[in-house]
């Protein structure tokens, strides 16, 4: 059974945070690999949820993870695994194109859940709590509330304060919503890494990660990208019938669709991210 909130304790040097890994077995190997030569140790890296989703290997990414030994906590999709429900639990609109696209697949990912991925998935909490920089920092999937709620840099700090009212973080490491960025008021850091398993909807091939910094005792961020082999994964998405926007996504970096983006980030679209 999983832990609500895990306590990892006091860490320390770089730390780099993902999400989204969305059964993209080439692109969690690239970035096993960027960690490898950042010298990022296992326990120093994070996931902030989704390891399974849109692409083709959801079992072996989630494997990968498992062997991997580095924190992580449930997105929604995993959850819904976890509770043997019948779609991903993205919050998306009944009806919508990314509704009907869930349907196929959600479905291909659970009859690939072998037992050792579910054993791992039950293992998974819901929250890491750690301190670092001599911050306390909270990862939360969606929102602190609710795993499938959508927090873009648009959204209304009001209810960003809201999450930060519910714990003593300094820092809220946050995932889902698909886009990296940060957002910093009254000394409050709301920092999503992004995610990796798509590009984020800039027209790039591109995919995001975080990289913490403790260097001088002090506390800093920097959004990293990379590219990956997304012509195989898209490939591996075409020869096992999942949906073939989405597999167009990974070449194009242009997202189906904008259903869950605010104006502000629908207006962003096709424009490369810079930091």
């Amino acid at each position: 059974m999983s832990q609500l909130t895990k306590n990892i304790g006091r860490l320390s040097g770089k730390v780099l945070v993902f999400g989204g890994v969305y059964s993209n077995y080439q692109s969690l190997e690239e970035l096993y690999r960027i960690a490898q030569v950042e010298g990022i140790k296992p326990s120093n890296i994070i996931s902030t949820g989704d390891i399974v989703g849109y692409c083709a290997a959801p079992s072996e990414c989630l494997d990968f993870i498992e062997d991997w030994k580095i924190h992580g906590i449930q997105g929604n999709v995993e959850q819904n695994l976890i509770n043997g429900t019948d779609d991903c639990g993205c919050n998306f609109e009944e009806g919508s194109r990314c509704d009907i696209f869930s349907k196929q697949w959600f479905p291909y990912a659970m009859v690939r859940m072998t037992q050792r991925n579910m054993t791992f998935l039950g293992q998974l909490p819901e929250k890491i709590s750690f301190e670092y920089a001599d911050k306390k920092i909270d990862v939360i999937h969606g929102s602190y509330d609710n795993i499938s709620e959508f927090v873009f840099k648009s959204t209304d700090w009001a209810l960003k304060k809201h999450n930060f009212g519910q714990t003593d973080a300094d820092v809220i490491l946050a995932g889902h919503c698909g886009l990296p960025f940060a957002d910093v008021q009254d000394g409050k850091y709301w920092l999503n890494a992004g995610v990796i398993g798509m590009p984020a909807n800039d027209g790039t091939a591109r995919v995001w990660y975080l990289i913490l910094d403790d260097a001088d005792g002090q506390f800093s961020y920097q959004f990293h990208n990379y590219e990956y082999e997304s012509f195989e994964a898209n490939q591996l998405m075409l020869e096992n019938g999942l949906p073939f926007s989405y597999s167009e996504t990974l070449l194009t970096g242009i997202w189906d669709n904008n259903e869950i983006l605010p104006d502000e980030e629908t207006a962003l679209e096709g424009i490369p991210i810079e930091f």
